[in-house]
């Protein structure tokens, strides 16, 4: 027994305008130009960078040093410092052949220590003053007056 009428050809469907309980398709929760969107190692970075822009106008040679952001410090760096009881913050390596010298803050550390972003902020630039005092064999305070006063 065939069927003499052919099935009818599949037409193409329009794109769905709603989920299937008829709410629409989600969007993001918050537009992009709002901090909600941004990530954390986003944020930590921006704080980073600010604390690195508001050095610079002190010491115009930090254009010539990387700074790194990394989430934890590595494991063979545990010889060189640190134990189970501290674990760094930041730290620097010095410029090599072909290689600008670098300072690496630690994201995670800092994160743990602070409550908010005032507070983290505060930390941060603490570290990286600290870091760039390391690498250009002065105190902190000659790297930034206000270093240690609570803001």
């Amino acid at each position: 027994m065939e069927n003499p009428v052919p099935p009818p050809a599949a037409e193409p469907k329009p794109p769905r305008r709603r989920d299937r309980h008829g709410r629409g398709m989600r969007g993001p929760v918050a537009p992009p130009q709002v901090p909600l969107s941004a990530s954390r190692a986003a944020g930590f970075a921006d704080l980073v960078q600010d604390s690195v822009e508001r050095l610079e106008r002190r010491f115009p040679q930090l254009a010539d040093i990387d700074f790194l952001i990394l989430d934890v410090p590595s494991v063979g760096t545990a010889g060189e410092g640190w134990s189970d009881e501290s674990v760094p913050l930041g730290s620097t390596i010095a410029a090599r052949e072909g290689h600008p010298a670098r300072v690496v803050v630690y994201r995670r550390p800092v994160e743990i220590r602070t409550k908010g972003r005032d507070e983290r902020a505060a930390l941060v630039h603490e570290v990286v003053v600290e870091q760039v005092a390391e690498l250009l064999g002065l105190s902190p305070e000659t790297v930034d007056p206000r270093y240690g006063d609570e803001e």
